[in-house]
C-alpha cells in the first residue's frame, strides 16, 4: 500500500535500487530491433554537478525513455571527459596529484547522477584519462602519422601565459583572451603536432547540407569557420630581385586599386629586414605579444612599418611599398596580402593612418557617387579607372583578371579555406601522452602498437605550472623503436578535444581490448540524438565530425557523420543572468534534490521552458512542480483500489459525461504525442496537469463500473506519458494501480481517433466581448438553435436583460458573441 504522504526520498531510493538490481538500463545489440542511441555530452569531472548538467542530462533522459517506450533498443551511456587543465590547476593549488583529484570527483558525480534517476548503461562507463581508453587514440594517431594526416612543424601559436600552454584559435575569444584563464594570449613560435583537418574541409562543408536535424545556427557557424572562398592567387615580384611573394584575393576585380602590399611580422622578409632595423625589430616583438585569432586581430589598432622593399604591380608594373602589418597572420594563406584601400575598410584605415594613396576602381552599379574620404566602398559594382578591365561587372572582371594572370604565368584561380590544420600539442601534464620518440638527430618514430599505451605517470608532484614529465627521465628516456639507440619521448600531450572527438564511438564497445572499435560500433552509430550546448559548435562538434571521417577512412566505422539529430539546449538563467559561480547566482542541484526530490527537479526543468530556449530559475515554480507531484500521489492513492478492480466495458455505451472525458483524454493525447515528437515537453506537462484537473473535478461516484474503466484508462495514460519526465513516482504509481509489466517497456499510448469524434460541442458565449457562459450544443446544430441556446443560458440572459440585441455572431465550433446596447 502507498503511504498517504508523498516522500520523494523514500520513493526515489526504492526505485533506483530496483533499477540497479534488475540492471534495467543495460543494453546489448539486437539486429531484430530498431536501435536508438541517445547521448548527452559527457561532463568534465569537476566534483559537483551544476544545474546546466541537470538540464542537459534530463533532456537526454526524457528522450531516451520515450524512445524505449516506442519499442526501440535504446543505448544511453555515460562517462567522463577527464583530462584537462582544471584538474592540473587544482592539483597545484591543493598539492594533490590530478589523477587522485579526478577519480575522487568521478565517484562523487556518479552518485549525483544516479540520484537524479538517469537511465544510463553504467556497464559502459569509462574515463578518458585511463590507459585503457587513451591507448587506442595513441594507436590511431600513429596511423595518422603514417598516412601523413598528422605532422609536426614550427608554428606561430597562441600562447596562454597563465596556463603556460598553446591554445587553438577556436579557444581564443574575440577579445584575444584564453577560453579558460581569461588571460591575454601571446604569439610564440614553437614545434607543434597538427592534424590535417584541411584535407577534409570540403567534405566537412558539403556534408552539413545533409544534417537536416541540426540547428541552423550551428551549421552556419561551422560553414563560416570552414570558410570556403573562390579567388585568385598571384605573384607580386620583389623590385630588383627574382623573388616574389604570393597573395590571394576573392576580389580580383579590384586589382587595379592595389596601392601597397603587406606581410606578417613573422614573414621571412620582415625578419630579414629586422636584423638591420632596430625599430622594425621592436615592432616584430610587439606583434608577438598579440594572439593569432582572426577575431582578435580585427579589433586591433592597425599598425605597420615599411620593410624597405617594394613590389611590382602585376598589371601596371608600378612599384608599390611593402609593409609589415600587425593584422596579417603568417599562419593564414601565404602570410602576405594585396591591399586595396579604396575597397577594403581595413586597408582603408591603414592607408589613412600612414598617408598611402587610395584609389577608386569600383563604382556603384546605379551610377551614384561615392566618397572615399569617408571610408572604403566595399560593395560589388562595375570596374572603373582599371584600364583594359574597365566597365566590367564582378563576374566578368574576375574572369578577365584571372585569365590575364594565368596567361602570363603570374597566377591562377584557387579555392581557399579559412580553417587551419588542428594543432593538437599541449605543453601541460594532465593529458594523453603523444606516442612519438625522437632520436638524437630529432628524427621522428611512432611508438609501435605492441608498446602502447605510453602511460602517463599518475603519482607526480608539481613545481609551479611546468609539466612534471618534462623533468622526469623515467618518463622521457627510452630507446628508438626497433633498436638500442637512445631515444627521447615526446613530452607534450594531446589537446583534450582529442579524447572527446571519438568517445561516442567507444561507448559502443568499451570493453574491446583487441581493437579501437569493433563491429558493435556499426550497430549503434551514428548517434541518433546528441544533446549539448551550442558553445561547442566550432570546437567539439567540428572535431567530432572530422574524427568520424577519419575513423571511416580507417575502416573502423561505416558512417561519415557522428550525430543525426542535434539538440542544443538554451542557457540557464537566474535573476536574468546566466548561472555562474562568478555571478554568485548558482543553485546547488543536491540541495534541490534533498528538499524536493529528483522528480521535482526534472519536472521543473522540462516544464519551465522548451529545451532550445533559455530557462529562468524560479524557486516558486520549483515548489509548484513539487505540489503537482503531491497532488498526483494523493489522486492515485484515492482511486488506486477502483482502478485495480475496474472491469472492461464497451466505450460505445458510455454515458455522455464519460464520453466527454474520454474525448478530452484522447484530444490531449493527440497533442501530447505530437509535442513529444517536437520535444515540447513544457506543453506535454501542461496537458497532463489539465487532465489531472479533469480527474479531480469529475464525480466518479455517479458512474459505477463504467466510470472505473474510464478512470483506469485516464490514470494509466497519465502515468505512461509522464514516465519519461518523472520516472520514480510513475514507477510506484504504475505498480500501485496493479498495472501489468514493466513501465519502462510499456508500449506508448496511442490516441483513439474515434473517441475525439464528439456528438456535442462546447461553445463560449460572450456579451459585448466579455465571457458570460458556456453552452453545449449538438455538433450538427444550426445557427438558429445555437443562438437560442446562447440566449437561454441563465448568466447570459442576466447580462442581456431587457437590452436590445443588436447583433449575434456565431464563430463555428468556437464561440457566440452577443452585441447588446
Amino acid at each position: 500500500m502507498m503511504n498517504k504522504r508523498y516522500n520523494p526520498a523514500e520513493v526515489e531510493r526504492s526505485v533506483q535500487d530496483y533499477w540497479e538490481h534488475n540492471q534495467s538500463f543495460r543494453v546489448t545489440e539486437d539486429p531484430k530491433r530498431e536501435k536508438f542511441y541517445c547521448l548527452s555530452m559527457f561532463p568534465y569531472p569537476s566534483g559537483k554537478l551544476h544545474m546546466g548538467h541537470v538540464r542537459n542530462y534530463t533532456i537526454g533522459d526524457v528522450i531516451s525513455r520515450y524512445q524505449r517506450m516506442q519499442g526501440k533498443n535504446v543505448l544511453q551511456p555515460m562517462g567522463w571527459d577527464a583530462f584537462g587543465l582544471p584538474a592540473e590547476n587544482a592539483a597545484i593549488q591543493n598539492n594533490v596529484p590530478p589523477a587522485k583529484w579526478t577519480y575522487e570527483n568521478i565517484e562523487a558525480m556518479r552518485v549525483q547522477l544516479k540520484l537524479l534517476g538517469y537511465g544510463y548503461d553504467w556497464s559502459r562507463e569509462f574515463a578518458t584519462c585511463t590507459p585503457e581508453y587513451y591507448r587506442w587514440e595513441q594507436w590511431f594517431f600513429t596511423t595518422l602519422v603514417d598516412k601523413g594526416l598528422a605532422y609536426k612543424k614550427m608554428a606561430v601559436v597562441n600562447w596562454d601565459p597563465v596556463e603556460q600552454t598553446v591554445l587553438a584559435n577556436e579557444q581564443v575569444d574575440s577579445d584575444g583572451r584564453g577560453w579558460r584563464s581569461g588571460a591575454l594570449v601571446e604569439r610564440r613560435e614553437i614545434p607543434q603536432w597538427f592534424l590535417k583537418i584541411t584535407d577534409y574541409a570540403q567534405e566537412l562543408l558539403d556534408d552539413l547540407d545533409a544534417l537536416d536535424n541540426w540547428p541552423e545556427p550551428v551549421k552556419t557557424m561551422q560553414r563560416n569557420w570552414i570558410g570556403r572562398s573562390e579567388g585568385v592567387e598571384f605573384s607580386l615580384a620583389l623590385a630588383g630581385s627574382e623573388k616574389d611573394i604570393r597573395v590571394y584575393t576573392t576580389r580580383p576585380d579590384t586589382i587595379m586599386g592595389i596601392t601597397y602590399a603587406a606581410v606578417s611580422a613573422e614573414h621571412p622578409l620582415t625578419l630579414a629586414a629586422a636584423q638591420s632595423n632596430a625599430e622594425l625589430a621592436a615592432f616584430v616583438e610587439e606583434c608577438r605579444k598579440t594572439n593569432t585569432a582572426e577575431a582578435s586581430i580585427e579589433k586591433l589598432e592597425k599598425k605597420g612599418m615599411p620593410i624597405g622593399v617594394d613590389v611590382i604591380h602585376p598589371v601596371s608594373g608600378e612599384r608599390l611599398q611593402l609593409w609589415a602589418a600587425n593584422f596579417v597572420l603568417m599562419g593564414y594563406g601565404t602570410g602576405a596580402i594585396m591591399c586595396v584601400p579604396g575597397h577594403d575598410q581595413r586597408d582603408w584605415e591603414f592607408a589613412k593612418k600612414y598617408g598611402i594613396d587610395i584609389r577608386q576602381v569600383i563604382r556603384p552599379g546605379d551610377g551614384s557617387a561615392i566618397d572615399l574620404s569617408q571610408g572604403a566602398f566595399v560593395d560589388y559594382g562595375m570596374t572603373c579607372n582599371s584600364g583594359q578591365f574597365d566597365d566590367l561587372d564582378f563576374d566578368a572582371a574576375f574572369t578577365a583578371v584571372a585569365d590575364y594572370l594565368k596567361a602570363r604565368g603570374l597566377g591562377e584561380r584557387r579555392v581557399n579555406f579559412r580553417i587551419r590544420d588542428w594543432g593538437v600539442s599541449r605543453q601541460r601534464y594532465w593529458g594523453c601522452p603523444i606516442p612519438i620518440i625522437y632520436d638524437d638527430e630529432e628524427n621522428v618514430y611512432v611508438v609501435p602498437a605492441e608498446d602502447l599505451p605510453v602511460t602517463l605517470p599518475e603519482d607526480v608532484a608539481f613545481e609551479g605550472v611546468k609539466s612534471p614529465i618534462k623533468d622526469d627521465p623515467g618518463f622521457f628516456r627510452t630507446t628508438v623503436p626497433g633498436g638500442t639507440e637512445p631515444g627521447t619521448r615526446e613530452t607534450d600531450t594531446f589537446d583534450t578535444f582529442f579524447e572527446s572527438s571519438w568517445y561516442f564511438a567507444r561507448f559502443c564497445c568499451p570493453d574491446s581490448d583487441q581493437a579501437m572499435l569493433d563491429e558493435r560500433a556499426n550497430y549503434w552509430l551514428p548517434v541518433d540524438q546528441y544533446v549539448g550546448g551550442i558553445e561547442h559548435a566550432v570546437l567539439h562538434l567540428l572535431y567530432a565530425r572530422f574524427f568520424q571521417k577519419l575513423l571511416r577512412d580507417e575502416g573502423l566505422v561505416n558512417s561519415g557523420e557522428p550525430f543525426i539529430n542535434l539538440l542544443t539546449q538554451g542557457m540557464l538563467l537566474k535573476d536574468g543572468a546566466k548561472m555562474s559561480k562568478s555571478k554568485g547566482n548558482t543553485v546547488d542541484p543536491q540541495s534541490m534534490i534533498d528538499q524536493y526530490g529528483a522528480d521535482t527537479v526534472r519536472l521543473f526543468m522540462m516544464f519551465a521552458s522548451p529545451p532550445e530556449q533559455s530557462l529562468e530559475w524560479n524557486d516558486d515554480a520549483v515548489a509548484g512542480a513539487h505540489r503537482y507531484l503531491k497532488r498526483l500521489w494523493v489522486l492515485f492513492g484515492r482511486y488506486a483500489d477502483r482502478v485495480r478492480h475496474a472491469g472492461d466495458v464497451s466505450y460505445s455505451d458510455l454515458p455522455a459525461p464519460l464520453v466527454e472525458l474520454r474525448a478530452q483524454l484522447h484530444t490531449a493525447l493527440t497533442k501530447i504525442n505530437a509535442d513529444y515528437q517536437r520535444k515540447r515537453y513544457n506543453t506535454v506537462i501542461a496537458a497532463c496537469m489539465e487532465l489531472t484537473n479533469a480527474v479531480e473535478r469529475f464525480d466518479w461516484d455517479e458512474h459505477g463500473g463504467a466510470g472505473n474503466t474510464v478512470l483506469r484508462e485516464v490514470l494509466l495514460t497519465l502515468v505512461k506519458v509522464l514516465a519519461p519526465v518523472v520516472p520514480h513516482i510513475t514507477h510506484v504509481l504504475w505498480q500501485e494501480v496493479g498495472a501489468e509489466g514493466e513501465l519502462l517497456d510499456t508500449p506508448w499510448p496511442q490516441a483513439d481517433a474515434q473517441a475525439t469524434v464528439r456528438d456535442v460541442l462546447d461553445l463560449v458565449v460572450q456579451v459585448n466581448g466579455k465571457l458570460r457562459g458556456q453552452i453545449q450544443v449538438p455538433t450538427d446544430a444550426n445557427e438558429d438553435s445555437i443562438r437560442e441556446a446562447a440566449l437561454a443560458h441563465p448568466k447570459v440572459a442576466h447580462h442581456v436583460g431587457g437590452k436590445r440585441v443588436r447583433k449575434m455572431i456565431v464563430v463555428p465550433q468556437r464561440l457566440v458573441n452577443i452585441v447588446v446596447g
